[in-house]
């Protein structure tokens, strides 16, 4: 009986824990109408952030863009490098005219004064700015049975750009083989880096080409057209090419071997070896010192 009175004490206590932990957690909730904000570039933009069960709420803003993290709002207050364009309030925080670079997430950070209470939601602003007129780098001639890149970008737009290929003015399909025109061509083509790579270059894949870079708002936007030539290997160029070189390789050799029959090398060693003699005077001895060693030799 004591056993079970132990028991239904231990599981009476659980419950209560469990109960008391929900109204702690469920009491105070931080939630957004709109998770994901998308307004034109110089316009208005209103982050909303609402949230209940706290009786003396701090509110903070906190933006990442990357692997950059600053804070919009502190404590309550808009921070001195958003202050002449952010207003705050207990509903949200609002941009007079946002850029470009104001796309990222924001997240409203509600906690309680003193307290344990803590909650927090996450919006994703979009700057909406069109795409700009992309830049394509593109070989004017590219080797039959080699391989070759051609490239597509633009920086402005926002969301970012996607990118699709013309080819003599007809829509490049992202698979080859799905339309007969281009079922002879080996290519993949990338629609969010822009990459188009022919692996291997085919005959059929001479033609004039544009890249088209759109992302949903304002007009698509088109590059210059580039033609590519797809050529045959040069093998007579090559072939020569290594004929002018061995040539000149043996005109060098025959030089070599006719300076040496010559003696033109021995004639330059003779010339730097040979020494210079120089000839001087002997002393003069006095009459004694002559004399004196003189009879020293006898």
């Amino acid at each position: 009986m004591g056993t079970k009175a132990k028991a239904g004490r231990k599981l009476l206590f659980l419950s209560t824990s469990a109960i008391l932990c929900s109204l702690v957690l469920g009491g105070s909730e931080v939630y957004t109408s709109d998770p994901e904000v998308r307004v034109p570039e110089n316009t208005m933009a209103k982050l909303s952030c609402t949230f209940s069960g706290f009786s003396s709420p701090r509110v903070e803003w906190k933006f990442v863009q990357g692997q950059t993290t600053s804070f919009v709002c502190y404590d309550n207050k808009i921070t001195s490098s958003y202050a002449s364009r952010v207003t705050f309030s207990l509903s949200g925080i609002t941009f007079q005219s946002v850029t470009r670079k104001d796309t990222g997430m924001y997240t409203c950070m509600v906690s309680e004064e003193g307290g344990n209470s803590y909650g927090e939601v996450s919006i994703q602003l979009i700057v909406l700015v069109p795409p700009s007129k992309p830049t394509v780098n593109i070989p004017s001639s590219a080797t039959i049975g080699k391989r070759a890149v051609l490239t597509c970008s633009e920086q402005d737009g926002s969301p970012p750009s996607e990118y699709s290929w013309f080819k003599d003015g007809t829509l490049m399909p992202t698979d080859p083989k799905s339309n007969r025109a281009f079922s002879n061509s080996s290519y993949v083509l990338n629609q969010e880096s822009g990459e188009l790579v022919f692996d291997p270059v085919s005959a059929s894949d001479t033609g004039e080409y544009t890249c088209q870079a759109q992302n949903g708002y304002g007009t698509p936007m088109m590059s210059d057209a580039v033609r590519m030539e797809a050529v045959e290997l040069n093998v007579g160029g090559i072939v020569a090419a290594v004929l002018v070189t061995l040539i000149l390789l043996g005109v060098l050799i025959f030089g070599i071997w006719f300076a040496y029959s010559r003696g033109y090398f021995d004639r330059a060693k003779k010339g730097t070896s040979s020494k210079k003699v120089i000839y001087s005077q002997p002393s003069t001895r006095s009459e004694g010192e002559f004399k004196q060693t003189s009879s020293f030799l006898v």
